[in-house]
């Protein structure tokens, strides 16, 4: 029997980075497992966001996975760098493969941050981005309210472009040409962040590069599954399994007919 990737996150928005997975990995069995009862992370301590991530991470190895796939950037912003070498599974983040492309990306050396509170807070971006170039400007922005508005369907609209030019004026006055969206929510967002910020600016979307990252440390591994089956795909949350499987298919585009409500800690 062959052993999946494992996936978590703080709640729904990971799927964003199943989705990719699937696309770049179609043969792989994955895992998911979604912390709805303890959503939203973005506005707890530190500790609480390493202890929840530790019982997310021992939830998943109890199902034998391969590897850990990190799906929330404030994990892999805030409890990755403490827990990372803890574990022999090995476990990728959404944070340095996003730092990565937008280095990469950018053409004018000016580079906007947008993310949960915690996520911005920890400037854990910025300084994954100066390692890579300290010439590059970095412009960071919290966004707390894109989280619910893509939760309640409202994904476009003048409510929610208005927030948006609130939050992203200070990116558009810096000038800045590539935007991270630090969020598994935000790439839902991403005709409304064009509008605002105009159409030239990139848009970096964690969940490819992360895809590619984990098909890159497979294949070093010799782990990956060459061959075409079937692939299982399981879906738990840690709450609101009927609220979880209606929202999954604005991040997959399908429905999900099974999703599973376990308690991580047992």
């Amino acid at each position: 029997m062959q052993k999946a990737i494992g996936v978590f996150d703080s709640g729904v928005g990971g799927l964003t980075v199943v989705k990719e997975l699937i696309h770049q990995l179609p043969n792989e069995d994955i895992i998911y497992f979604g912390d709805t009862a303890r959503v939203p992370y973005g506005i707890k301590s530190k500790e609480t966001i390493i202890r929840f991530s530790i019982e997310n991470i021992l939830f998943l190895l109890k199902q034998e996975v391969k590897l850990i796939c990190v799906a929330c950037n404030t994990v892999s912003s805030i409890a990755l760098p403490a827990i990372k070498n803890h574990f022999r599974v090995p476990i990728v983040g959404v944070l340095s493969p996003g730092a990565r492309e937008a280095v990469y990306a950018t053409k004018n050396k000016r580079i906007g941050v947008i993310g949960t509170k915690a996520t911005i807070t920890s400037q854990a971006y910025e300084k994954e981005i100066r390692m890579l170039d300290p010439t590059i400007r970095i412009v960071s922005q919290a966004c707390p309210l894109f989280v619910p508005f893509v939760e309640e369907g409202w994904l476009n609209g003048r409510a929610v472009e208005d927030v948006a030019k609130v939050y992203l004026t200070s990116l558009k006055k810096a000038g800045v040409d590539t935007i991270i969206l630090g969020c598994t929510h935000y790439p839902l967002l991403k005709p409304v962040i064009r509008k605002v910020m105009g159409q030239a600016v990139v848009l970096i979307d964690s969940a490819k590069q992360v895809a590619t990252e984990v098909k890159q440390i497979l294949a070093n591994e010799a782990l990956l599954e060459a061959k075409s089956h079937r692939p299982d795909r399981a879906f738990y949350v840690s709450d609101g399994p009927a609220w979880f499987s209606g929202l999954a298919k604005r991040f997959l585009g399908y429905s999900l007919k099974t999703v599973t409500k376990v308690d991580p800690i047992v």
